[in-house]
């Protein structure tokens, strides 16, 4: 069918003819890509299969960026609408995910915009600093008993506050990092700043955030 076609366009792009004849399903992530880039439009079904890969991706991101946002379907719908736009402008298959990454991002940071309000933080689950600084969000696996729960959900108060309170690009850096698990290097490409930036930004969103959550565990302990 697509592959039927010969203008000068498809020509360009060297597509392997086994990958036409697979279904969706049974291409690897790299072939999938390639072959929705191989028609002026994306492929239907390959697109499709794609956005079944990625979709919980999507979503994870939007939700820890925008918690508290009732229109995160709407904004996922709009994050797919510009893939299928721009797909074929992406250069470099290997890093999709990245580049996906960037898109939903960038749509967090216009909405952000138009709405002109500082949004809740995120959603998490009673993290732990680190002697080096870094942040643990790995919850216990013991069940907590009532004392416990009590000051887990306190910390966790607190916790959101002190996000909250943190400038727009540190919360959304500290996201990319602590909860997407992103490189810094990849962090650096999705939001588009220099790599020192980046590692800047973390550093003092972390003291921030350090800062902050010691002064509630000394007042906490005096009381």
């Amino acid at each position: 069918m697509s592959h039927s076609f010969s203008t000068p366009w498809i020509s360009s792009r060297t597509v392997d003819k086994a990958v036409h004849k697979c279904i969706p399903t049974q291409l690897s992530n790299y072939d999938l890509i390639q072959r929705c880039q191989s028609q002026r439009r994306p492929d239907k079904a390959a697109f499709a299969e794609l956005v079944k890969r990625y979709q919980s991706y999507v979503e994870r991101l939007l939700y820890h960026l925008a918690p508290d946002w009732s229109d995160r379907a709407d904004l996922s719908q709009e994050v797919w609408i510009r893939v299928y736009r721009n797909l074929n402008k992406l250069q470099e298959l290997g890093r999709f995910k990245s580049w996906l990454g960037r898109i939903t991002t960038n749509l967090f940071y216009d909405e952000l915009r138009k709405r002109k309000r500082h949004q809740a933080p995120l959603s998490l689950d009673a993290p732990r600093i680190l002697d080096d600084g870094e942040l643990d969000w790995e919850v216990p696996s013991d069940t907590p008993n009532p004392v416990d729960n009590l000051m887990t959900q306190e910390f966790y108060g607190q916790l959101k506050q002190a996000i909250a309170a943190l400038p727009e690009v540190f919360r959304t850096t500290i996201v990319l990092r602590e909860i997407q698990g992103l490189s810094y290097e990849e962090i650096a490409d999705i939001t588009g700043v220099s790599l020192g930036t980046v590692k800047s930004r973390i550093a003092r969103a972390r003291h921030r955030l350090q800062e902050d959550l010691t002064l509630y565990l000394k007042t906490d302990t005096l009381a």
